[in-house]
């Protein structure tokens, strides 16, 4: 039997389906839009059908077939991933694409320079990362569209696994200029009355918000953000404290203003940065093998945040 069609093919199409334009999927899969063009009509005249239409304002929307045809070249992907890591375990080699994700609270600190140490040691694996919130994490990892995860043991649904890594303390983050700026320590309490930056992601703000419910308190939330440093550029400009479990190597706002990170004390649910992904996952070489790297290389890193004392 000929196959009319490509892997690569597949995984164009599956990305425009998925984005609804090519612009998008070129994004996605890094790759330029004229090549997923091409392709996509490669494959509409291989198969013979009409996949997409176009929309307004040049988008694209799959038809009728399209959705159809979407639905099974999913699973050749996830039915072929399958195979070549079948391949590597039964090899023992390590090698095939590797999906991670990564809480995007985060992502710059740890993902990059993980993924050169591993790059350098298998070359043989194509990895790309993807920046999420935990909500996305969960998601994505269930539909098999990454690996595995860097995130915090925050809401696990049960049928997933973590791996915890390391434990991180909980700082309350402040200017230089803040009245509490100049403790060593701070409590729930002091902050509550202050106003405060909330970083206003799933599953994290809820997070934040139950150190004031533990004490009784209500925090004084004058502003949401889902990006942290805009949280850390808010802050340094005397707009309001904030809470974050992870600090960078320099308490720099991105503008270049001086930060205060002083541990946040009182009852604080200790949280954990581990590798999330589905229970089968763990037998797959190439899985096995980026969980061995996370473990070793941050058993010996210098973790960001925590190679400086509390009080610098």
């Amino acid at each position: 039997m000929t196959l009319r069609f490509t892997l690569r093919q597949l995984e164009y199409f599956v990305a425009v389906g998925e984005c609804g334009s090519i612009a998008g999927a070129s994004d996605k899969v890094n790759v330029t839009a004229p090549t997923i063009s091409a392709a996509l009509s490669q494959l509409q005249k291989e198969m013979g059908l009409p996949l997409f239409v176009r929309k307004h304002a040049q988008g694209l929307s799959l038809t009728q077939s399209g959705r159809q045809f979407l639905v099974q070249a999913k699973q050749v992907l996830s039915e072929a991933q399958a195979l070549n890591r079948l391949a590597g375990d039964i090899s023992g080699s390590v090698q095939g694409p590797l999906n991670v994700a990564c809480l995007l609270t985060f992502a710059q600190l740890l993902v990059p320079a993980l993924r050169r140490g591993f790059s350098q040691r298998y070359p043989d694996v194509q990895l790309r990362q993807f920046e999420l919130n935990q909500m996305e994490i969960f998601e994505q990892l269930r539909r098999g569209e990454v690996d595995v995860a860097l995130t915090y043991d925050m809401h696990l649904p049960q049928d997933l696994e973590f791996v915890p890594l390391r434990t991180l303390p909980t700082y309350a983050v402040l200017s230089q200029n803040h009245p509490l700026a100049k403790k060593t320590v701070v409590s729930v309490e002091e902050l509550a009355e202050h106003p405060m930056i909330l970083l206003d992601l799933p599953i994290s703000s809820e997070y934040f918000m139950s150190f004031f419910r533990l004490t009784g308190h209500r925090p004084n939330i004058v502003e949401r953000t889902k990006d942290m440093e805009v949280l850390r550029a808010l802050v340094a400009n005397d707009f309001g404290y904030s809470i974050v479990n992870i600090r960078p190597r320099n308490d720099l706002s991105p503008d270049g203003q001086k930060l205060r990170f002083i541990p946040l004390n009182g009852p604080v649910i200790a949280m954990e940065i581990g590798l999330v992904m589905v229970r089968e996952a763990r037998n797959a070489a190439v899985i096995e093998a980026f969980s061995r790297h996370c473990r070793k290389t941050m058993d010996e890193w210098d973790f960001p945040g925590q190679a400086l004392s509390p009080a610098s």
